[in-house]
């Protein structure tokens, strides 16, 4: 990650990072950081000189194939490490339990208070539970961090990233909330630490702020989505039908006007055969 990857990306996108002295260059801290695409966890972790601790989706590390085996490697080798998310409430004690570890041993530990990534750009509201609970129960400094434009470069839903976009990272001074120290099971505490945290993300990076869950909002988003693509196919439906019956009509109007020419023909050639028969019986 270090000796490959991050001479890659300074090569091909030219990141900046601002604040980088805010990062101790020993002991142990929490990385609370925006989440805008999923080269956040390339750029971060390999441009920074320490080592960053994330928590990863168990199925990264045991997805069957060779697509899955080389994913699990990365992982593996950038020091992710796996939480089963089978059971809400088992997956996030378990994180919990897995960051104090990390920070115990001194370690930088990361983590995205929005629990997934942004789907349109915003900042969304931090999760309460695990970068509180874990802040209190181990009194790490906790340091903001904002990821610029790495939306851009890989937006969600594409693989290969965009060239020509220069994204940067921006670290925020740490965060100290020792003088909650003990009061980790006050859920009222943990909000109040959640926000200030994402207080300074949003002043970092400048992005809007939403005061819902990202999950809910890609909801609505996939439900809006949903709304629109059904009233469009209303309207395409709508349109074919108005098109089918003005076809119907130019039909019957084509029908009635040929139906009319041939019966004024044939009133033609009537009147034409009597003046003929006419001559004739005057002949």
């Amino acid at each position: 990650m270090k000796m490959i990857v991050a001479p890659l990306l300074r090569i091909f996108f030219r990141p900046w990072i601002e604040g980088e002295e805010n990062i101790p260059t020993e002991g142990a801290a929490i990385i609370a950081s925006n989440h805008l695409s999923f080269s956040d966890s390339f750029f971060f972790p390999a441009l920074i000189r320490r080592r960053v601790t994330f928590i990863a989706k168990a199925e990264y590390f045991n997805t069957p194939g060779i697509k899955g085996k080389l994913t699990a490697a990365f992982f593996k080798g950038v020091g992710q490490l796996p939480v089963d998310r089978s059971g809400v409430r088992g997956a996030g004690e378990a994180a919990i339990r897995s960051a104090i570890a990390v920070l115990e041993q001194g370690e930088l530990f990361g983590v995205y208070p929005e629990g997934t990534r942004s789907p349109d750009g915003k900042l969304y509201r931090g999760k309460v539970g695990g970068l509180a609970r874990v802040a209190l129960a181990t009194g790490a400094p906790v340091i903001p961090v904002a990821m610029i434009d790495t939306e851009k470069v890989q937006p969600p839903g594409q693989v290969v990233p965009n060239f020509g976009i220069r994204p940067g990272i921006r670290i925020g001074r740490p965060l100290d909330f020792s003088r909650y120290h003990g009061m980790e099971n006050d859920r009222f505490i943990l909000r109040s630490v959640t926000d200030e945290v994402m207080y300074e993300i949003m002043r970092l990076s400048g992005q809007e702020y939403v005061d819902i869950y990202a999950t809910a909002a890609k909801r609505q988003i996939a439900d809006d989505k949903k709304r629109a693509d059904a009233e469009r196919k209303a309207v395409q439906k709508a349109e074919q039908a108005a098109a089918k019956a003005e076809k119907a009509e130019a039909d019957r109007i084509e029908k009635a006007e040929k139906a009319a020419e041939a019966e004024k023909a044939e009133a033609a050639k009537a009147a034409e055969q009597g003046e003929q028969g006419q001559k004739d019986g005057s002949a």
